[in-house]
């Protein structure tokens, strides 16, 4: 015996399928005003500007303002702050070296020298502060040179 199953009734096409929705109208996106284009313009200015600024050594002047070496001013007579204490001739690096009043509890060396254009070499050895010094008296190299450049040398000794 064979069966036959009939196939399914046809949905109505003028009756919707009960939870079905049909998709909402899509909204054309609006428009930019005016305002938003040019800003949208200058902003892009200003990132070029940022990152061209960055890569060709604009960066550099603005980390030396940022970063202002507060020693760079200093001449005979001025005091500085407390520095690491370093023997012989060894070299080390300092951050945040300040000229001070003399009459303040930080001051720790009078500057009884400077000398400029100094190249790194040149303040590594230290003879341009040689005639700032007398002889027993414990002298002090400060120099600031970035490489390949010359900077300046300031010949210290300990504040009494």
């Amino acid at each position: 015996m064979s069966e036959q199953v009939a196939p399914p009734p046809a949905a109505d096409a003028a009756q919707p399928q009960p939870g079905v929705q049909a998709p909402p109208p899509v909204e054309p996106p609006a428009k930019k005003s005016g305002r938003g284009k040019a800003l949208g313009i200058i902003g892009a200015i200003v990132a070029f500007l940022v990152i061209a600024g960055l890569k060709f050594g604009l960066g550099t002047a603005i980390g030396n303002v940022l970063n202002k070496d507060e020693t760079a001013e200093a001449k005979a007579g001025d005091c500085i702050a407390e520095l690491p204490e370093v023997t012989g001739t060894e070299e080390e690096k300092v951050d945040g070296a300040k000229v001070v009043e003399c009459t303040s509890t930080d001051a720790a060396y009078t500057v009884v020298g400077r000398a400029d254009g100094q190249t790194a070499a040149q303040a590594r050895t230290g003879e341009a502060c040689e005639q700032y010094f007398t002889e027993g008296q414990d002298g002090y190299v400060f120099s600031s040179v970035e490489p390949g450049k010359t900077g300046y040398v300031l010949c210290l000794t300990k504040k009494a």
